[in-house]
């Protein structure tokens, strides 16, 4: 967009720059700036008068846009690249190298922990004329419980179980019941995607799950890296669609509507369209720790 008479190019680069300064750097009291902060900061370095509106109307059309922020946690795993490609290659429908067989599968899981039931104080009202759904805000705990599922990554189908709390046994429940599930009675290998978590963290528990069947090998993803397993998008459904908002009378009732979702899911299997690849992993690397060297063997 052209510089207007009043405000050339040379006062819209302030203004950008005054927008991205660490906020610490400003000495004020703050932890972000509003409009009116960066308009009062941009006035004074420009020494004229100048709109919260013009101001906000250059940063809208910028590329940076530096109040909005997101959580982060840096790739901390040394061999982050080596664990996450196998990952990466089962998606893709690999294993060392070689294409998977129609009899492999890949099961990605996890534990969805301290699922709630909250009994509202009172019913919910519907929706009417100029008024939304209303949920109760004060609620009693009707405990807590445990998901644990097994996500089919080729098929998109689901297994899941609740259990009381979690950990090896509960996990090993979970494990038996996609063993006995007809789905996997003639699988040659079922590859087991989960992250570090204490009930099937380590060489300990790869060791333990071959034990139980030769068939099953267990794959970890990188430490800090529960976004690549792709049972973590299906829990992000159910909690939008299934658990929000909190309203159950008991732990039943919650068992009950996770079950029938399962079911409503497998009637309809879909599989993720997952397009994160290798490649992109590098790339992804290279852009978000500059300083992250990849392993040799990733």
């Amino acid at each position: 967009m052209a510089a207007s008479p009043l405000f050339p190019p040379l006062d819209h680069a302030l203004v950008r720059a005054l927008a991205c300064e660490t906020v610490a750097q400003t000495g004020l009291p703050l932890s972000r700036q509003s409009l009116a902060d960066l308009t009062g900061r941009v006035e004074k370095a420009l020494g004229k008068s100048m709109s919260r509106s013009t101001v906000w109307r250059l940063l809208h059309e910028d590329g940076l846009k530096p109040w909005q922020y997101e959580h982060w946690i840096f790739p901390r795993d040394p061999e982050f690249a080596a664990k996450a490609g196998p990952v990466l290659d089962l998606y893709a429908g690999q294993w060392q190298g070689r294409p998977l067989g129609k009899n492999d599968f890949v099961i990605s899981s996890d534990e969805k922990t301290s699922i709630q039931a909250r009994k509202r104080e009172h019913a919910e009202m519907p929706p009417q004329a100029r008024q939304s759904r209303r949920i109760e805000t004060e609620y009693k705990r009707q405990g807590a419980l445990q998901y644990l599922a097994g996500w089919d990554v080729r098929r998109g189908v689901v297994l899941g179980r609740c259990e009381a709390k979690t950990g090896i046994r509960p996990f090993g429940r979970l494990v038996t019941q996609i063993l006995k599930h007809e789905w996997y009675q003639s699988a040659e290998r079922i590859f087991l995607i989960v992250d570090n978590g204490s009930s099937h963290r380590g060489e300990r528990a790869v060791r333990r799950q071959r034990k139980r069947d030769r068939r099953l090998i267990l794959v970890h993803t990188p430490i800090h890296a529960s976004w690549l397993n792709q049972v973590e998008i299906y829990f992000s459904i159910i909690q939008r669609k299934v658990l929000t908002p909190n309203d159950f009378a008991n732990l039943d009732a919650v068992r009950l509507r996770l079950a029938l979702y399962e079911e409503l899911t497998n009637r309809c299997p879909k599989p993720f369209a997952w397009k994160f690849t290798r490649e992109k992993l590098m790339k992804w690397l290279q852009r978000a720790s500059p300083h992250f060297v990849a392993s040799p063997d990733a």
